[in-house]
């Protein structure tokens, strides 16, 4: 309300047709867009081999996450959001993504990490933060159901409450009005949702966005492709990790989508680029944020 939110605040001084797009589209299923990227595999996985002889542990999620972390150090508009027809800079780094509650056990349900992250931070700090948030939320699915299960259930519970609730929620998120915590718990206020439905042997999606909270790209990791590729002359099939990504297009201009990408793609090609920090960091005006280091694991 009045321009301020939990997670942002307006930006009022945009061009003109950034400003009126969302009136004309004011749902986000109405303005996905849907893009497709090959990381070079075979790169990736160079890179995981030598790291591991040097004792650290990295996941091709944590490169991908660590890349658009690093992204975003350089191109704030990426992480801004719409909200009732508003444009708003989100005041945190942020992701999420769905894992299963007991390893390689799909019946036994499934639990969303949400995390938080500095600009600053290399590739070692986000694998940090990441396997930290795992394993707290496996703590807390051995200690009994979390914050948002125990509220589901209640409200499941009683006959036609769920809908009063999520009714009740949506308009005070849409006027800034939701309170802190309940943001801060649900997953759908992030910059950044990705899923590894390789995981469970299915090629890439391009997931919804969904038009509750503010997600602004969703990443859906995919089983890995080799492609026909000429290199030095020679044709030979490569492995690539295909994933699909679906966008806003509202949040930002597509000078800016393009900038952010490339610079995705040079950090995933040179992943070695995101063992040091940035040289520098820019912010939106006036939101300059930073997230403590995560806790030994």
């Amino acid at each position: 309300m009045f321009g301020r939110r939990p997670d942002g605040r307006r930006i009022d001084k945009i061009d003109p047709i950034m400003k009126i797009t969302p009136y004309i589209m004011p749902e986000r299923s109405d303005a996905q867009v849907f893009l497709k990227h090959r990381a070079d595999m075979e790169r990736m996985s160079a890179y995981i081999r030598e790291q591991a002889e040097k004792g650290e542990k990295l996941s091709y999620m944590q490169l991908i996450v660590a890349a658009y972390v690093r992204s975003v150090s350089s191109n704030p508009e990426m992480n801004r959001f719409i909200m009732n027809k508003q444009l708003f800079a989100r005041n945190n780094c942020s992701a999420a993504f769905t894992l299963l509650k007991v390893p390689h056990r799909p019946d036994e349900g499934e639990a969303v990490v949400k995390i938080k992250f500095d600009l600053a931070d290399t590739v070692y700090d986000v694998r940090d933060r990441m396997e930290a948030a795992v394993s707290a939320a496996r703590r807390e699915q051995d200690q009994g159901p979390g914050f948002i299960d125990s509220l589901l259930k209640f409200v499941f519970s009683v006959p036609g409450l769920a809908t009063v609730i999520v009714a009740l929620v949506k308009l005070t998120d849409r006027y800034g009005i939701c309170p802190k915590f309940l943001i801060e718990e649900l997953p759908f206020h992030v910059g950044m949702y990705i899923t590894n439905t390789a995981s469970i042997g299915l090629h890439e999606v391009n997931h919804h966005i969904y038009n509750f909270g503010n997600v602004g790209l969703f990443f859906g990791m995919g089983t890995s492709e080799r492609v026909a590729v000429e290199e030095d002359g020679q044709l030979r099939l490569k492995r690539f990790l295909p994933i699909g990504i679906t966008a806003d297009e509202r949040v930002c201009s597509g000078a800016h989508y393009a900038r952010f990408f490339a610079d995705m793609r040079r950090y995933l090609d040179h992943p070695e680029l995101l063992e040091q920090p940035p040289e520098k960091v820019r912010f939106d005006e006036g939101m300059e944020y930073h997230e403590p280091k995560a806790k030994n694991v």
